[in-house]
């Protein structure tokens, strides 16, 4: 039996593949009323952590403030949340 059959099949792990970092709605009600959030605000508050590539917002819970969404992908409840709210997205 050669060897290329003998050894244990695996998987692979997409080395192009994109890390993203979530984080829900809700977790946003931690900065205050009017605030500018982007990656480096988030990273600063302790919400995502080590490597990524890009950080994507989930509509998990309620917006009670208004606040500046920046370089952050948003997904389709996420935006109807924040925009009800009186916040604005900017990619």
């Amino acid at each position: 039996m050669p060897l290329h059959r003998r050894l244990p099949k695996r998987g692979f792990k997409n080395v192009l593949a994109k890390k993203v970092s979530i984080v829900n709605v809700t977790d946003l009600d931690r900065f205050e009323d009017k605030a500018v959030i982007d990656v480096a605000a988030l990273k600063e508050i302790g919400l995502i952590k080590g490597g990524f590539d890009k950080v994507k917002v989930l509509g998990n819970g309620e917006v009670s403030k208004s606040f500046s969404l920046k370089q952050c992908l948003v997904s389709k409840s996420a935006r109807e949340k924040i925009e009800s709210a009186g916040g604005t997205i900017e990619n």
